[in-house]
C-alpha cells in the first residue's frame, strides 16, 4: 500500500487488475485505517478513472454475496451521494412510486456517510428489519414490486470501510462504486451523480454492460433530478438537457428540498410524501425521478406519459400502500 499511495501522490493511475487487488486487500484486513483514509483522499483531489472504477468494482461483485432475482427484471433508483445538499431521501421515495406504478424495484442502499439520512437510516427509521434472507426478498418482490438490500450485508468491502467513511465524513470513492454494486445486477438503473465528469465516466461503464441505464444530474450540482436548475440524462442511447419547466414543473429552490437535522427528521418528510401530504416541490421532485425510471424500462413511452404514470401511482394512494405492505413483509 505503500508504494501504491506513493504513486497515487505522484498522479499516477491505477490499472484495472491492480485495483481489484486493492480492493480484496481492503476486505481482507491487510491495510490500517490510515492507509484506507489516505487511499480515499486521493479520490477527492482527482476524478477516477474508468480502469479503476471497473478494477474496484469487479472485485466487490466478485465477493458479494450473491442474490439471484433475475426473473424479476429489477430496476435500482440511486445517487451517488456527496452532493453536500441534505435532499430528503428522494430516490428512495421514487422506488415506492415506482413499485406502486407495477414495476419491480430491487433497492440497495446504506446508512449516509455525508448526509443526515441514507436509505438505510429512513429504513431503519420505520422499522424495517435488514436481511439476507432469500424468501423474504422475494415474498417483498412478489407481494409488493419492491425489495431492500441493506449494502454491508451483500458487500463485506462496504463493512470494511463504514468506520473510515463515517469518520472521514466527506464523499469517497465508495459513493461512486455503491450504485455499481447492487448485487443483483438490475436489468434497469437510474442512478444521479453530482458532477458532470461523473456522468461521463458511468456511462462509459454502463455501455460495457447488458443493464439498461439512465444517468442524470442537476448542473447546479445535485445528484439527483432536483428541479433546482436544468438537468442532463444520459442513456444507452440518448443525452439531453430537460428544463423543468419544459416538462410542466415549476422550479423550485434548495430549501424545499431539505432532509432535515435529524434521521428522525427525514423519515417523516419521506412517509408525509408517500401520503400524499408532501408539499408540492418535494412531490414534484419524486415524481419526475420515478418517471426517468419508468422511462428506462419502457423506452418506448413518452416522458410525458411516463410522469401521468408516476404522479397516478402516488396521488392515487397505492405508493402509500405499497409502503405499508413492504413494511408488514420486512419489519
Amino acid at each position: 500500500m505503500k508504494e501504491i499511495l506513493y504513486r497515487l501522490f505522484d498522479h499516477q493511475y491505477l490499472g484495472r487488475e491492480e485495483s481489484y487487488k486493492v480492493l480484496q486487500g481492503i476486505t481482507a484486513g491487510i491495510y490500517n485505517e490510515a492507509q484506507i483514509a489516505s487511499l480515499i483522499t486521493v479520490y477527492l483531489m482527482r476524478n477516477i478513472s474508468v480502469d479503476e472504477l471497473a478494477g474496484f468494482r469487479e472485485a466487490l461483485l466478485e465477493m458479494r454475496l450473491p442474490v439471484d432475482l433475475s426473473d424479476f427484471s429489477p430496476i435500482d433508483i440511486v445517487g451517488t451521494g456527496g452532493d453536500g445538499k441534505n435532499t430528503f431521501n428522494i430516490s428512495t421515495a421514487s422506488c415506492f412510486i415506482v413499485a406502486a406504478a407495477g414495476y419491480n424495484v430491487v433497492k440497495h442502499g446504506n446508512f449516509g456517510a455525508t448526509s443526515v439520512s441514507g436509505a438505510s437510516n429512513v429504513m431503519q427509521q420505520h422499522g424495517v428489519k435488514f436481511t439476507t434472507n432469500m424468501n423474504t426478498l422475494r415474498h417483498s418482490l412478489e407481494k409488493c414490486h419492491i425489495t431492500y438490500l441493506h449494502a454491508p450485508l451483500f458487500n463485506p468491502a462496504l463493512k470494511a470501510v463504514a468506520s473510515v467513511r463515517k469518520n472521514l465524513a466527506v464523499r469517497t470513492f465508495f459513493n461512486m462504486l455503491g450504485p455499481l454494486a447492487n448485487p443483483v445486477i438490475p436489468a434497469y438503473q437510474l442512478l444521479g451523480v453530482y458532477n458532470l465528469p461523473l456522468l461521463r465516466l458511468y456511462s462509459y461503464s454502463y455501455q460495457d454492460s447488458r443493464t439498461r441505464f439512465a444517468v442524470v444530474h442537476s448542473l447546479d450540482g445535485y445528484d439527483e433530478i432536483s428541479l433546482t436548475s436544468p438537468f442532463k440524462v444520459a442513456s444507452n442511447a440518448t443525452e439531453d438537457i430537460y428544463t423543468p419547466e419544459q416538462l410542466g414543473f415549476t422550479r423550485c429552490n434548495s430549501e424545499d428540498l431539505d432532509g432535515g437535522n435529524t434521521p428522525e427528521d427525514a423519515a417523516l418528510i419521506f412517509f408525509k410524501v408517500l401520503k400524499g401530504e408532501g408539499t408540492k416541490a418535494q412531490t414534484d421532485c419524486v415524481v419526475v425521478n420515478a418517471a426517468f425510471a419508468i422511462q428506462v424500462i419502457c423506452p418506448e413511452k413518452t416522458i410525458e406519459t411516463c410522469i401521468d404514470e408516476a404522479r397516478e401511482a402516488l396521488s392515487s394512494g397505492k405508493a402509500l400502500k405499497v409502503f405499508q405492505q413492504f413494511l408488514e413483509i420486512n419489519s
